[in-house]
């Protein structure tokens, strides 16, 4: 069993986030010991899945729908693997954008590297992207689109 402030450091969560999800009914099952909150591996698991779900851009109301629909067993298994699927596509969709923006980046300090080297930017300005490096103008095409 872990305290509120152990599950707060070992997730990098602050209290108030952790008592909010216990709020919300994201920890059904939680004992408490004279009133203060147990952690059992039961809630770091369902912790690990709520951050997860999290970062895919899930809302609360619908984790709180996801955890609930755990709690009812086999016959949401279907409902489940929807929404995953759902936000599984909405990270696909992040990570090509976060891509774009990465080669773009790439793209500019590749750029500014031989500006540097140059002492100004009259060569690049008139380069057209068949003149780049091949990972540089691949970069380039990406982060243009």
């Amino acid at each position: 069993m872990y305290t509120i402030g152990q599950i707060s450091s070992m997730f990098h969560i602050p209290v108030s986030t952790l008592r909010y999800y216990d709020k919300e009914g994201l920890f059904p099952d939680m004992q408490r010991r004279s009133g203060i909150r147990a952690f059992s591996e039961k809630e770091v698991d369902a912790l690990h899945m709520i951050e997860c779900l999290k970062k895919t851009g899930m809302e609360i109301r619908d984790i709180k729908e996801f955890m609930h629909w755990c709690q009812q067993g086999p016959a949401t298994y279907e409902k489940r693997r929807d929404m995953l699927l759902q936000q599984k596509e909405a990270v696909e969709a992040e990570i090509r954008r976060m891509n774009q923006v990465l080669d773009m980046v790439t793209y500019k300090c590749w750029y500014y590297e031989q500006a540097i080297a140059d002492g100004n930017e009259e060569r690049l300005k008139s380069m057209t992207p068949d003149k780049m490096p091949e990972k540089i103008r691949q970069a380039y095409e990406n982060g243009h689109k």
